[in-house]
């Protein structure tokens, strides 16, 4: 199953040349997985409420072209492996057909509290 978000690139999103600025390519692929999430029926304040949170633990990330103010983007995340502690997902940013940016970026649980790691919940791995 690959989720699709698109986003347009505001004023905002870009340096002094106009180009999206390197950085802003992880909020707008935060941005698809908060709502990946949230599609699939994980109500994030509901876990922070139950003392669990989502915290990223590694991103690895290609920038291949750049995008520029005021272009539509579309986000696509995909789950690639589920362990009993890690979820990782492959997100791709295009521009029409083009690929821009690509990222493999690894989530785990935490304790709200203690920071500590913690299982995914079974309800977590059962809806991935």
């Amino acid at each position: 199953m690959i989720h699709r978000f698109p986003v347009r690139v505001y004023y905002e999103d870009t340096d002094m040349g106009g180009i999206v600025y390197h950085a802003n390519y992880l909020r707008f692929i935060e941005r698809a997985r908060s709502d990946w999430v949230r599609n699939l029926g994980n109500d994030q304040n509901a876990m922070r409420d139950a003392g669990l949170i989502w915290v990223v633990r590694r991103i690895e990330a290609d920038y291949l072209a750049p995008a520029k103010f005021d272009e539509e983007l579309l986000i696509e995340t995909e789950v690639k492996r589920v362990t009993p502690a890690r979820l990782t997902m492959s997100q791709q940013v295009f521009r029409g057909e083009t690929e821009l940016f690509r990222a493999e970026v690894t989530v785990v649980c935490v304790n709200a509290a203690t920071g500590a790691p913690i299982r995914l919940p079974a309800e977590i791995r059962a809806l991935l």
